[in-house]
């Protein structure tokens, strides 16, 4: 079992304390005992674990403890892709290694495997980024495709984000190079956006189309982070998923603020680490 404390406290007049006046002050640290709770992090499609480094490395600096991990066949695990199933499956194990609340986040595709996997014991909180928390019988390209349809929402201007993804003929897709800086990484730099195009990796189009056995967000809080410059999930389809959750936040950034603005998500996440709410 994984358990991770975080001692924090304030520094107070001693005089204060103690109801003395008349010395020269005197400041020690009353230590608050305050835990933290942990932060579970689930990547997208095509992606891995390594998308959100920056957020690991925010969160530990700030002294949350923070666990990104990689769905089946993606980023550096070697095993063969699966569904979505197996992927709720990779979430519900690292879960199991827990013995306190986590908040588990999770990114686009992985909103629905956190959909599904979030209602184990151990989770405390939800959070979606520009994610799909999809509702029972719901699948991603369904609720995309419905919902954007009865919003009659506007895509003039916008990238063919289909014509980006290249699916063989055993249904596994890759992105091209190109449309992943388009679709992705839009508000990256060059830099950052060369990082993350060479360690994009295939993806199951069928998960796509699978419907969650739970859903989480009707029986844990959740918090929903719409991302207003993305170029793959319409702003305003997130807009419209997000009035499913607890708590909305607006960040004028792409689909992956992980990496062009990581200061935003550890702000969020950190907040709720700290929080006194178990």
């Amino acid at each position: 079992m994984l358990r991770f404390r975080r001692r924090i406290g304030v520094w107070v007049d001693v005089e204060d304390v103690q109801g003395v006046e008349g010395r020269t002050p005197v400041r020690r640290w009353q230590d608050e005992a305050v835990v933290a709770k942990p932060v579970l992090l689930v990547h997208g499609a095509w992606h891995g674990a390594w998308c959100w480094e920056p957020v690991v490395a925010g969160l530990t600096e700030r002294g949350v403890p923070a666990v990104a991990i990689d769905l089946p066949g993606h980023g550096d695990d070697a095993g063969a892709l699966t569904d979505l199933h197996a992927d709720a499956e990779r979430v519900r194990n690292a879960l199991d290694g827990f013995d306190e609340p986590v908040i588990l986040a999770g990114h686009s595709y992985g909103g629905i495997v956190n959909t599904e996997a979030g209602v184990h014991s151990n989770v405390a909180d939800l959070v979606y980024v520009a994610a799909f928390n999809l509702d029972e019988g719901e699948s991603a390209l369904s609720a995309a495709v419905s919902e954007s349809t009865a919003a009659d929402l506007d895509h003039t201007g916008r990238p063919d984000a289909l014509a980006q993804i290249q699916v063989g003929e055993d249904g596994i897709s890759t992105i091209h190079a190109a449309g992943a800086r388009i679709l992705f990484y839009n508000d990256c730099s060059d830099e950052v956006a060369d990082w993350a195009v060479a360690r994009l990796g295939p993806h199951p189009m069928a998960s796509l189309g699978q419907t969650p056995g739970a859903v989480a967000w009707r029986h844990k809080p959740s918090t929903y982070a719409v991302c207003t410059l993305d170029n793959i999930v319409h702003p305003d389809l997130q807009r419209i998923l997000a009035r499913r959750a607890d708590r909305v936040v607006e960040w004028p950034t792409g689909h992956s603020p992980f990496l062009s603005r990581p200061d935003l998500v550890v702000d969020l996440l950190a907040a709720m680490s700290c929080s006194d709410e178990r």
